[in-house]
């Protein structure tokens, strides 16, 4: 269950940063336009949310290191 909701998060960052790009290329710099600002904080919350759960899916265990070196 933890690693679904980490790998949709991951993949809305993708889309959040897909989607910052477009709305770069559409505004052209025009600063009365926002999108580009609202697309970086929705990709950091994002990732905030996707690091701690990584920490807490490391720290119960769910998550673990299958490196043969380990």
């Amino acid at each position: 269950m933890l690693k679904t909701i980490i790998l949709i998060l991951l993949i809305l960052v993708l889309i959040s940063l897909g989607s910052s790009l477009v709305f770069l290329f559409l505004d052209r710099g025009d600063p009365s336009k926002r999108r580009i600002l609202y697309g970086l904080g929705f990709r950091v919350t994002l990732g905030a949310i996707l690091l701690v759960l990584i920490v807490y899916g490391i720290s119960t265990g769910q998550l673990g290191n299958a490196a043969p070196w380990g």
